[in-house]
């Protein structure tokens, strides 16, 4: 499968499982209205379509995702409300698609070669795995425009600790690729040239796995992170049960 979203916002190629969603509109990969729209609408057929195991995000180039689309913004500056009712629009299709990021029941790998910034950043951060070249930055610059990167700092606080976040989220500055992974924002840092193979063979890799276990698993453990131990515990031990009574589990134990 080789599809292009309309308007060439979001390209798909599927090979071995592992569905790559590539962001369009080069140099910035701008999250406009209707990028988010082709962006979700592309994951909620991923999460539908049993031949996809893995999702991969790419922004290619020197921008991974730029965030928001600042003009279209402005544009909306003229309307009668001054743009009220297209920004809550905006950001409450932006938070949904990225809860189905996150609620995906297939894993989701961030490949960012270059910049990700406020809403790029949160859809780094929302994705469950990220890798990332030696030149990629990352910045929550919402201070600078004399705002605040408030939903962007959801995701990006679920993945890093707060006073990392604070510190991005107060400041507005860039950070490199190596404060992103002694953050725990990025899970590896990959010279360029062999980012797409690395990226690949991981993906391949997941996608050979049970994809029962791994959705539910998935989406046990992002429910549990907010539960106090015992509560987590409580949800995930019927889950664990459900995993080795498994049709897909169940006859690899006669392997043992």
């Amino acid at each position: 499968m080789n599809e292009m979203s309309q308007d060439g916002l979001v390209s798909e190629a599927l090979n071995e499982g592992v569905l790559t969603l590539t962001l369009g509109r080069a140099p910035a990969h701008p999250l406009s209205r209707a990028m988010i729209g082709a962006l979700h609408d592309a994951l909620g057929r991923a999460g539908q379509d049993d031949a996809v195991r893995v999702v991969v995000i790419h922004g290619p180039g020197r921008i991974f995702c730029a965030g928001h689309d600042l003009k279209e913004i402005a544009r909306h500056r003229a309307d009668a409300d001054e743009g009220r009712a297209f920004v809550e629009d905006l950001f409450e299709a932006c938070s949904a698609m990225m809860l189905e990021v996150t609620r995906l029941p297939k894993p989701v790998i961030a490949m960012i070669e270059g910049i990700a910034t406020a809403a790029g950043l949160q859809l780094v951060a929302a994705c469950d795995l990220a890798y990332a070249a030696p030149e990629a930055s990352f910045c929550l610059p919402g201070v600078q425009n004399g705002g605040f990167c408030t939903t962007p700092a959801v995701a990006v606080s679920r993945a890093i600790g707060r006073k990392a976040v604070m510190e991005m989220a107060l400041t507005g500055a860039a950070y490199d690729a190596d404060w992103a992974l002694a953050a725990g924002l990025i899970n590896r840092i990959v010279p360029a040239d062999a980012l797409p193979g690395v990226v690949g063979e991981l993906a391949r890799t997941l996608a050979a796995r049970n994809p029962g276990p791994v959705g539910l698993g998935k989406q046990t453990l992002y429910r549990h992170l907010d539960l106090s131990l015992e509560e987590a515990y409580a949800l995930a031990m019927p889950v664990m049960v459900d995993h080795f009574m498994d049709p897909g589990r169940r006859h690899l134990d006669w392997k043992v």
